[in-house]
């Protein structure tokens, strides 16, 4: 069934105020994401992007954040996500921008993917170390990437129950 086809698009936020990952939920995000997504595509695009949207999973610490769209509206969505300039919390604005790092058919490969990109970037992290216990850390950080099924981002894949 075609509107049951989805895209995942993983992606983080990146800010350098620090207070900017405790605003960092659901909620705030995704009015950030359709605000984008009005203004670059109005409300055409709006109503695309719209349906079966949903912030799948989000992580404020490390700023991951797991986005859900029909396949039909990944490209609109992708579009629109340069677009986000900042995230709102309790009448405050924390200027961020969004970076797309994969989207994906299933959220086991956007889980793959992570884990390879944090692994890439543990290694970055590893050959600028300074002293000898900073890489000590790093590299029990690099030994502790696994991916198992208790990691799993929000559980079973086809969760959807097909009421959107």
């Amino acid at each position: 069934h075609p509107a049951l086809s989805r895209r995942y698009v993983l992606c983080e936020v990146v800010s350098e105020d620090p207070r900017c990952r405790q605003c960092i939920e659901d909620r705030a995000l995704a009015l950030a994401v359709k605000d984008a997504i009005s203004r670059v595509h109005g409300d055409y695009g709006l109503a695309c992007c719209s349906i079966s949207f949903t912030v799948k999973y989000l992580n404020a610490y490390t700023g991951t954040v797991l986005l859900r769209c029909r396949k039909d509206s990944y490209r609109l969505l992708c579009s629109t996500l340069p677009f986000v300039r900042y995230l709102e919390s309790r009448g405050q604005r924390y200027p961020c921008f969004l970076n797309t790092l994969h989207v994906g058919g299933t959220i086991r490969t956007c889980q793959k993917f992570l884990i390879q990109y944090n692994r890439t970037q543990l290694l970055r992290l590893l050959q600028n170390c300074t002293n000898e216990e900073e890489r000590q850390r790093i590299q029990k950080s690099l030994m502790s990437c696994s991916l198992t099924e208790e990691q799993s981002l929000s559980g079973d894949e086809e969760e959807d129950d097909g009421t959107e």
